[in-house]
């Protein structure tokens, strides 16, 4: 299962794990293996916790609530308190815990204290000046949020991997065609 972590924050990389919602609504985390592998890819722990049937429709729970509290940010609108209470009782668990040793950094905890991680990173964007600067993908087909560091505040893709190479490679195409028949 591929992952794609081009957000520069947990939680806008977890929300993708369910791509092209309401088109072809891609899940990505089909079992808890899937799961624990995002886990680790993403480095909130460094070894995937235990995830059971119960933990995987937790996490997927969680996701959604997370997703439509963002969605509320970019629609300058206030969350649902159904979703507000969720993702608050999440961030009250404890986060993972760290541990030096001879190998360096390490971090250790279950499956609730990586929705800690996740629930925390969604309140902290909340308050944060990046929820000024988040945006929905332009690509049509992505319904994936992104903030907009750039300069000009004129992104339009979530990344250029993907999106932004087929909305330039359609443009390309649209122009060749435009040359040639003109």
């Amino acid at each position: 299962m591929g992952f794609d972590f081009i957000a520069d924050r947990p939680v806008l990389n977890f929300l993708p794990t369910l791509a092209g919602r309401g088109a072809i609504d891609d899940e990505k985390l089909q079992t808890a293996t899937d799961l624990g592998n995002w886990i680790v890819l993403a480095g909130i722990v460094d070894a995937p916790p235990r995830i059971g049937p119960a933990g995987l429709g937790a996490a997927k729970t969680l996701r959604e609530a997370l997703y439509r509290m963002v969605a509320a940010l970019i629609e300058h609108r206030p969350p649902d308190a159904a979703d507000r209470a969720l993702v608050n009782a999440a961030a009250a668990l404890a986060p993972p815990v760290p541990y030096l040793d001879d190998d360096g950094l390490h971090r250790t905890g279950s499956l609730n204290t990586v929705l800690a991680v996740l629930a925390r990173d969604c309140l902290d964007l909340c308050a944060s000046p990046d929820k000024n600067a988040l945006h929905w993908c332009a690509d049509s087909t992505c319904t994936r949020p992104f903030i907009d560091r750039s300069r000009g505040q004129l992104r339009r893709w979530c990344g250029m991997k993907g999106c932004g190479d087929r909305a330039k490679a359609a443009a390309y195409r649209q122009r060749q065609r435009a040359g040639t028949n003109g």
